[in-house]
């Protein structure tokens, strides 16, 4: 049977964004499935989803890239109606590629944020609005594939529990290219660089020390549902950050560890210098992942157990963000998820969304592939670009 999330969509709009020229979906369940044709602009849907957060969405692609082919506006736009235990906000953001600036400092294009019809100073006010996970294929390889995927995938999962973290993580990095600018230069200015670098051992401090918290409350639930459930098709994971700061934050005092990183920094300049980057901080960490019940690294793990792995260490994240958040469990996109999972953990995955409460939106080529959700799941057929009801979900009764 259907359910009604507490965090969920009640209407998403889309124009001229991808293939779409006018799309407008109004779900009514907890499960919604986009059924197509490859290249009928299902992905595209999850993608303007993910882009009422903060950051380029779960394909990270370029603005202009998202604009509909041969639209005569140069400009897209996305807009939902979200319902958070009861109450509703609006949410929208556009782009639209602007004609030259008479002004060179002008930019000359820009995203344009609105909350309930207001337009904000910049996209980091979408945080906090919306809480939101995604699987995408091209994460398969997250534990083989280089850090720096994994670092994204750390920071994102972070900014679901502390919405100011993305903020401080762009900062971060500004103040990282800053430096670097600084140590290329063919005179060091020492005076403008202790500056830089206090502000820069500020911020590493507070990015390492949002990641070891949010992986706490991560590994703390880890724990706590492989002792109280039973066993699941989806495998635990022992989940760690590896990082110098971050290692240092769970055994000394935040400040002591700042006052450590700022004068490392200026002893390490001449190193940084020769090297063109900043080599040790938070920048540079990683996130180990390890298969629980074998005791085994992910990344040496089967690609079909990293898959399963990763779709199980999904699942517990959602459900430690509904307990942080008081019953409000995260939006879930999952695009092609079950395409390559057999018929008994299409199964178990649709009993876990079912338990788990979140608004997941799913993507497939067969509607056959969510039949194991029975009369719970509402399917859409996508075909291009267009979006239309074909199943609607049995409701609950009292």
């Amino acid at each position: 049977m259907a359910f009604t999330p507490k965090l969920q969509l009640t209407s998403l709009t889309l124009t001229g964004f991808r293939n779409h020229a006018a799309t407008r979906v109004e779900p009514s369940s907890g499960l919604i499935a986009l059924c197509g044709h490859n290249g009928a602009g299902k992905t595209n849907v999850l993608e303007a989803i993910s882009l009422l957060m903060p950051g380029r969405g779960l394909r990270g692609a370029p603005y202009e890239d998202l604009i509909q082919a041969g639209r005569a506006q140069a400009a897209w736009a996305v807009s939902a109606t979200v319902e958070n235990d009861g109450l509703e906000t609006r949410l929208g953001t556009a782009w639209q590629l602007r004609e030259p600036a008479a002004d060179p400092a002008m930019p000359a294009s820009a995203r344009e944020v609105r909350i309930d019809g207001q337009v904000q100073r910049s996209a980091g006010a979408l945080a906090g609005h919306l809480r939101m996970l995604w699987l995408t294929p091209a994460m398969d390889r997250l534990f083989a594939g280089p850090a720096s995927d994994r670092r994204r995938y750390l920071d994102r999962l972070t900014a679901v529990f502390d919405a100011g973290h993305g903020t401080r993580v762009n900062a971060l990095e500004r103040l990282l290219r800053e430096r670097n600018r600084l140590l290329a230069e063919d005179r060091l200015q020492a005076r403008w660089l202790d500056s830089v670098e206090a502000q820069l051992a500020e911020a590493a401090v507070a990015v390492a020390a949002a990641r070891n918290n949010a992986m706490a409350i991560v590994a703390g639930f880890v724990e706590q549902a492989r002792e109280g459930r039973r066993e699941s098709a989806f495998p635990w994971a022992e989940v760690t950050v590896s990082g110098e700061l971050e290692q240092q934050l769970n055994q000394r005092p935040a400040v002591q560890i700042e006052d450590e990183y700022r004068t490392l920094l200026a002893d390490s300049r001449g190193l940084d210098r020769a090297a063109g980057r900043t080599l040790r901080g938070p920048h540079r960490s990683d996130l180990l992942v390890v298969h629980g019940p074998r005791a085994m690294e992910a990344r040496l793990c089967s690609t079909g157990e990293q898959k399963a792995l990763l779709l199980g260490l999904v699942l517990a994240q959602a459900r430690a963000v509904r307990d942080t958040f008081e019953g409000a469990a995260p939006l879930l996109l999952l695009d092609e998820v079950a395409a390559h999972l057999d018929a008994a953990r299409r199964a178990a995955l649709m009993d876990e969304l079912l338990e788990l409460g979140s608004q997941t939106w799913m993507t497939g080529t067969d509607r056959h592939l969510f039949e194991a959700a029975s009369g719970g799941i509402e399917v859409f057929e996508v075909a291009d670009g267009q979006v239309s009801l074909s199943v609607r979900p049995e409701r609950e009764t009292a």
